[in-house]
């Protein structure tokens, strides 16, 4: 009979109509107290990693779902025994309890493949889960995997920094990422490091900014080509971007048109704005000017801010704008989006792109900010990249591509002179935008950023 205070925590949608998640990293144990509200674990999802808080106050009894492991929403992850209730026959709160616990549609017997096995830091209360005796405290037994056994260290109290082949590789190894001393540039965990750990080997000198350097490799036959190759799981953000992509790329006919612009005045805006006082603490970049150049270019022209209802048959265009950037991270591509950006003044608009790029690259981007975007910008310009044809994000009509900024020779009050110059490429849904709207906007996003303060002194 169940414990009657113990509670099973479900794996919530923590989006909009989410699915499954993939539980990243556990940040408690078996045995540990845990608060309500304290982050107990990370998940990804297939918009982005996210970290869930405990809705319960108690010790953590069971951890019913492994590290790596995908599962459905509403499938317990945790079991934490609050105190309340007691154990034994005859106990109606028990009954009510083993009700709750009751497995969802398609869960149950499946899930005990899924019931977490420690493999690593394994407790004394844990040796007893399969049937046998736990061992007493003082003599923990001994670990199953013939590998070293890994050093205790205490767990940080946030997510491990590293990447998702990394993550991979501690798993295979099954190595804990949290007992790892990380080496990395800010704390980053690297390759060597969990090789190390797994190896017995003391952990190296932290390197500063440093580039990892990989291990020269010997050429191997080509029979076993398949030795020097590494396979990466598709799935979470990376699997949702890839399927939007390939949507988006065969459903909207997209159409994409370039131009150059002198962005000279462009640049010496940016520098003053860094000195006005309104803009102290907050990071101005030309990122910024162009993406106040798309929001007054779709004021202009606002059918280009639509989407296409293929079941209506309509055209629907948005009188507002929930502008998109596009953000390369660990977990793949995101494109999280400023909520009613048309009605911010631009100090709160750069405070509002700071903190939407920090997050993402910080792999924390809610989905909230995940949804409803109207029309995006890419900046490749920050890659070195001069142009590019992007593709649109499903549910948008355009989105714009910011190129690097070069010192180029250009024509200027007829002379030839070397100008600060960049490439705008503007992809849109022909069904929506014709070629004629398009060039309206585009021309009208190269004009304000070659006088941005002449633009918006006339334009209003």
């Amino acid at each position: 009979m169940a414990n009657s205070g113990v509670q099973r925590f479900r794996l919530p949608d923590v989006g909009e109509g989410l699915v499954d998640a993939e539980i990243l990293q556990w940040y408690v144990k078996p045995g540990d107290r845990v608060e309500v509200n304290q982050m107990i674990c990370e998940i990804e999802t297939a918009k982005a990693a996210v970290e869930l808080p405990s809705p319960f106050a108690g010790t953590v009894t069971e951890l019913l779902v492994e590290e790596g492991a995908t599962v459905d929403v509403g499938t317990p992850i945790i079991a934490v025994d609050d105190g309340t209730g007691g154990d034994g026959p005859g106990d109606g709160a028990a009954e009510e309890t083993e009700e709750r616990e009751k497995p969802l549609v398609g869960y149950g017997e499946k899930a005990a493949s899924t019931k977490r096995r420690p493999r690593r830091r394994p407790a004394p209360a844990e040796a007893a889960a399969n049937g046998g005796t736990a061992a007493p405290p003082a003599e923990p037994a001994p670990a199953p995997e013939p590998a070293p056994a890994v050093p205790e260290q205490a767990a940080p109290a946030g997510p491990v920094l590293t990447k998702p082949p990394v993550r991979k590789l501690a798993k295979d190894l099954g190595v804990d990422l949290r007992s790892v001393t990380p080496t990395g540039e800010g704390g980053l965990v690297t390759r060597e490091d969990v090789r190390r750990t797994a190896e017995g080997e003391p952990a190296a000198a932290p390197v500063a900014a440093e580039a990892e350097v990989p291990t020269p490799v010997a050429p191997a036959p080509a029979a076993d080509r398949s030795a020097l190759e590494e396979r990466i799981p598709v799935k979470g953000v990376r699997k949702r971007t890839a399927a939007a992509m390939v949507s988006s790329a065969f459903t909207a006919p997209h159409v994409t048109e370039f131009l150059q612009v002198d962005v000279t005045k462009t640049m010496k805006a940016v520098r003053r704005l860094r000195e006005r006082p309104e803009f102290a603490g907050v990071k101005v970049s030309p990122l910024l000017l162009v993406a106040r150049a798309l929001l007054t270019a779709v004021r202009r022209h606002p059918e280009v801010n639509a989407a296409w209802d293929e079941q209506a048959q309509e055209i629907v265009v948005k009188h507002y704008v929930n502008l998109g950037i596009a953000a390369a991270t660990d977990l793949g591509l995101v494109v999280p989006n400023v909520k009613d950006a048309h009605a911010k003044p631009l100090p709160e608009l750069a405070q509002s792109l700071q903190e939407l790029t920090e997050t993402a690259r910080a792999g924390k981007t809610s989905p909230a900010d995940m949804t409803g975007g109207t029309i995006t910008i890419t900046n490749v310009g920050v890659f070195g990249v001069d142009a590019g044809t992007p593709i649109l994000n499903p549910g948008e009509a355009a989105i714009l591509a910011f190129g690097q900024i070069r010192d180029m020779p250009w024509a200027h009050k007829g002379e030839l002179k070397l100008r600060k110059v960049t490439t705008l490429s503007l992809s849109f849904d022909h069904r929506l935008v014709d070629g004629e709207l398009g060039s309206k906007v585009l021309r009208d996003i190269g004009a304000f950023l070659e006088d941005p303060e002449g633009t918006a002194l006339s334009w209003g």
